[in-house]
């Protein structure tokens, strides 16, 4: 028996021995959020070793500044001798003088659950590479091996989409792409799985990792929704993608104190939440919809400007209306299709997007386009100075969605027989499949093809992918027999507005948005009401009650407090702007034989029953 083990370790250290980077992890001080890392490096290459940690992640476009959390930085040679290595740069280290082989190892403070940052505690270990390992310049292309190793007693196991080793809790990755891409989870999860066939006749895996804090009947609820949104999913798309290694992972953490994220990667998806399982197929099961859909589009349908992605600067892309904001509008569409929404769900996810889109000042001046490119600067990133957001800014999310919305219905519409999925398929055909990163112009072209209408597809494009002209939403809905119109009609409204009400007054706490009453009398963030009319605006009721004493276009007299100086204005009420969808069997109209068939065709099922 000595012998035998003797042997395996032989081997196993043979095995590492071979490898040019391996990677270290253990869990000493998780109590603390700690976790001990060291790297190998073999074969090093002549000249200064630069190892850094990175400044953005896989499915983030601003900066993450990951090298904030990382402290006791050391080096050794190949004998344990200790090199000198200093901080050239905020995020990166230098070996000047070394030889063949170095190990750097350091100490992570991690304490952040979400798509893009990691956590360590006494329950898990929640591991975003980018945000937890260091890397090498000039060695990006060199396969990586790394050693999870796990606390004593803890009833850790390991789930990730890296390539799983003999040796134990060890993993592989074939590049560092590949590795950075891989999201980890640490954890004592639950776990389901089963197979998916799809029409090709193409066999995959899928595993549904879980670390909650719910119940097992939670957790099958969240298995039966998520196997059906699995599967027309894949219809939308045709067939599913060869996933590198035949499995998908969902990786999925629900805990009190967690931040509500998704994240999407080549071969598995991150998905956090401080909602048990319980909440999940009334709303967040959308994330697993959206994040899922993103195996097609961004992973492999991926746009030009995000290939390779480049873990040293932010990433701009001026496809993410397509990316992000097509995703989004097909998330809840498969849900439909997947009998988790009902149709009247439907139309409250999709109204809120289009509520936001219709009544947020950006999109009167810039494309979905050009808003794509302002991802830097928004997604999940941070500065000390406030923005004017409010009112220069639409997210590609919403306002891509809801240019699909619109492409999607016209098509139907106009297009006996056709639909937005067949776009989508087309895309993975030419894009996706082969992997052949594409531009905004290729999405005109294949529109173009598969309409065989050159003239419409430059047109929509032109208006309202590279414009900003908003389509006739309340005539393209009401093929579906939805009906938009205002939630509030003759409600007297302050336009948008962000107050805190505190010691019998109200402050603005965000930008007052443009055409709004508040802007329109140049009243601005950190102002405080004193009164308005005469009367103070003690809480929210206080201001309702107040607002409907008068009509839309009435103008009343206020008083506010900008710093030191008390000044006063006139103010002109408006009507309130919400909108809100609803079918026609709310709104009292006639549901014909035409819509019924319309609305089958786009919101019923589609998945091949096996």
């Amino acid at each position: 028996m000595k012998y035998l083990l003797f042997c395996w370790l032989a081997g196993f250290q043979l095995l590492l021995a071979q490898e040019r980077i391996h990677y270290d992890i253990s869990f000493p001080n998780a109590v603390h959020h700690e976790a001990e890392i060291s790297i190998t490096y073999r074969e090093v290459p002549a000249g200064p070793l630069q190892v850094r940690m990175s400044l953005s992640s896989p499915g983030r476009y601003a900066i993450h500044q990951f090298g904030k959390n990382v402290s006791n930085v050391r080096a050794w040679d190949s004998e344990g001798k200790p090199l000198e290595i200093a901080r050239t740069e905020p995020e990166m280290w230098e070996v000047k003088r070394h030889g063949e082989q170095v190990r750097i190892s350091y100490t992570l403070f991690a304490d952040w659950v979400d798509g893009t940052y990691s956590e360590i505690d006494e329950s898990h270990a929640h591991l975003n590479m980018p945000a937890t390992f260091m890397w090498v310049r000039n060695m990006e292309k060199t396969p990586i091996s790394i050693t999870f190793h796990l606390p004593d007693a803890s009833g850790w196991k390991i789930a990730t989409q890296l390539v799983s080793l003999s040796i134990p809790h060890t993993y592989s990755a074939r590049d560092l792409q590949y590795f950075m891409d891989s999201p980890t989870e640490l954890s004592d999860y639950a776990i389901r799985e089963w197979k998916v066939k799809d029409k090709t006749g193409k066999n995959a895996g899928f595993r549904l990792v879980v670390h909650h804090g719910g119940t097992d009947s939670d957790l099958e609820e969240l298995h039966a929704a998520t196997q059906k949104t699995v599967e027309e999913v894949i219809a939308i798309f045709g067939e599913m993608p060869d996933f590198d290694y035949h499995n998908y992972t969902f990786l999925i953490d629900y805990l009190a104190g967690n931040d509500g994220d998704g994240m999407e990667h080549r071969n598995s998806t991150i998905i956090t939440s401080a909602v048990s399982p319980a909440g999940l197929t009334g709303d967040l099961i959308s994330t697993v919809s959206h994040e899922f859909i993103h195996a097609w589009n961004v992973e492999r349908i991926r746009p030009l400007s995000l290939e390779p992605f480049d873990f040293e600067r932010p990433n701009m892309s001026a496809e993410l209306w397509f990316a992000e904001g097509f995703t989004s509008y097909f998330g809840p569409l498969a849900l439909a299709r997947a009998g988790v929404y009902d149709l009247s769900t439907f139309a409250q996810k999709i109204n809120g997007s289009l509520n936001y889109v219709l009544n947020s000042p950006g999109a009167n001046m810039a494309s979905p386009v050009e808003m794509s490119q302002m991802a830097p600067f928004t997604d999940a990133a941070t500065a000390v100075d406030p923005t004017a957001f409010y009112n220069t800014f639409t997210s590609y999310y919403p306002y891509g969605a809801v240019t699909g919305l619109a492409l999607d219905l016209d098509i139907r519409s106009n297009y006996p027989g056709h639909t937005l999925d067949e776009l989508m398929q087309e895309m993975w055909l030419r894009f996706g499949k082969t992997e052949r990163p594409y531009t905004n112009r290729d999405i005109v072209a294949t529109l173009a093809e598969v309409l065989n209408d050159k003239e419409f597809a430059e047109s929509f494009f032109n208006k309202f992918v590279f414009g900003h002209e908003r389509p006739d939403f309340p005539a393209l809905l009401a093929s579906a027999g939805l009906r938009l119109r205002k939630a509030h009609p003759g409600k007297t409204s302050l336009g948008p507005e962000g107050f805190a009400f505190e010691g019998g007054i109200a402050k603005i706490v965000y930008g007052t948005m443009k055409d709004s009453p508040l802007y329109e009398a140049g009243l601005e963030r950190e102002d405080v009401i004193l009164s308005l009319d005469g009367r103070k605006l003690k809480n929210r009721a206080a201001l309702e009650k107040l607002l409907a004493k008068y009509k839309p276009g009435e103008v009343v007299s206020i008083i506010y407090q900008r710093k030191e100086k008390i000044r006063s204005a006139s103010i002109t009420l408006t009507e309130d702007q919400e909108w809100e969808m609803v079918p026609f069997e709310v709104s009292g109209e006639e549901v014909t034989s035409e819509i019924r068939a319309f609305r089958e065709s786009w919101l019923g099922a589609k998945a091949v029953k096996r």
